[in-house]
């Protein structure tokens, strides 16, 4: 029996259809559920609708839960539909009448909002974390490579002279942006949907909506019932955009360095073990791994446009389009964590040809420097700069 079974008898394959991948993706979502469930209960407690040893009886199920949870022996099986009815339907087998108590207060609409919320404040602490540790690593490089020259480039044509410094530098500058981004969305994503219910608040019962807030660490009690569906969505986007700058940064990365690592530049190189062979050319090397990083970039900004499509023109209120945002979202939080870490790893073990680069730094490199001495020297710019073109002109 579906949990919002009541008399009607779905056709099969409106049921396969309905599901999507909704059941696979809410395997990741189980501990969350079942965390907001435990606070839920001890919420329900407190406003007399449990009794104590009810509340007792069903967060030692839950706990149960978390811990099969952990060791991946609580699958969902086809018929539980969601994670909130696989939890549902394990306490009332497990626990009994109160199992069939848990649910008032709430719907599987604020179920899943704030399930989804812990999950991604913990997988963007995640991300920020490793975006942390790749910021050290790129200090670490300036720190012992930073003096070496080399050519600055604009419109892929050598222009004025740079260092590993700069270059590595510049990219630990965005960083520090796109962890301020970052943190500036875990603040806006930091609010309690749970006891929102289907989007209109709870009649009758008065919950105890900051009890809850407490317990599941948010910062505060998401207040109007009915933006907590109208939010999702908006704040998944926000989720997305903050993920795809953070791609955006190891695109441009990865490209620099694939076209450093070429032969004919020869400025880097990637450590055999971070390379990948061919499967007729012996001798290749080939740098995938940055390859992929660059693709991984517009994989998300295609879910980032995905997300914010599925939610314009909606009315107000849930509607079935939403459950399509949770897929783009959990994946590219997945993506952005791995991306961070493989890069993280690359600079760490990258190659540096220090003479290679030196000697990049031809005299045409310095023309800008050279006209500046003579207008140090008295003579206009305009002049100086035709002067100095002169020596370059083909």
């Amino acid at each position: 029996m579906k949990l919002w079974g009541s008399g009607l008898s779905t056709d099969d394959q409106v049921e396969r259809f309905t599901a999507d991948e909704d059941r696979l993706l809410d395997q990741r979502l189980v501990r969350f559920d079942a965390q907001a469930s435990i606070a839920h209960a001890h919420m329900l407690q407190s406003i007399g609708v449990l009794e104590r040893q009810e509340t007792e009886a069903l967060v030692a199920g839950l706990e149960q839960i978390l811990s099969l949870d952990e060791q991946g022996q609580f699958p969902l099986h086809e018929g539980d539909e969601d994670c909130h009815s696989a939890i549902e339907r394990h306490l009332t087998e497990t626990v009994g009448e109160a199992g069939k108590k848990l649910h008032l207060g709430r719907s599987r609409n604020d179920q899943v909002l704030v399930a989804m919320r812990l999950y991604e404040r913990e997988a963007l602490a995640s991300i920020d974390a490793g975006l942390e540790a790749f910021d050290a690593v790129l200090a670490g490089r300036v720190e012992r490579d930073g003096g070496t020259a080399m050519p600055g480039y604009t419109h892929m044509q050598r222009a004025m002279p740079s260092s590993i410094g700069m270059w590595l530098g510049s990219y630990r500058a965005a960083v520090v942006d796109d962890r301020t981004l970052l943190r500036a969305v875990v603040e806006v994503l930091d609010q309690n949907p749970l006891g929102t219910a289907a989007g209109f608040g709870v009649p009758v019962f008065e919950l105890d909506r900051e009890m809850t807030t407490k317990e599941l660490g948010f910062h505060r009690v998401l207040d109007n019932p009915m933006y907590a569906q109208l939010s999702r969505g908006k704040l998944e986007s926000s989720i997305l955009h903050v993920i795809s700058q953070v791609l955006l940064v190891l695109n441009r990365l990865a490209s620099d360095l694939l076209l450093f690592s070429t032969a004919e530049f020869a400025f880097v190189r990637l450590p055999i073990a971070l390379c990948t062979g061919s499967s007729i050319m012996p001798q290749k090397k080939n740098a995938d791994v940055l390859e992929l990083v660059r693709a991984r970039y517009h994989e998300v900004l295609g879910a980032e446009m995905q997300v914010k499509s599925l939610v314009s023109n909606l009315m107000s209120g849930y509607h079935r389009d939403l459950q399509l945002t949770k897929g783009p979202v959990l994946r590219s939080l997945d993506t952005a964590g791995a991306c961070v870490a493989i890069m993280t790893r690359v600079v760490d073990e990258l190659a540096i040809d220090h003479a290679r680069c030196e000697a990049a730094v031809t005299p045409e490199v310095r023309a800008t420097e050279d006209a500046y001495r003579l207008v140090a020297d008295g003579m206009p710019f305009r002049d100086a700069y035709r002067e100095i073109a002169k020596r370059f002109a083909k």
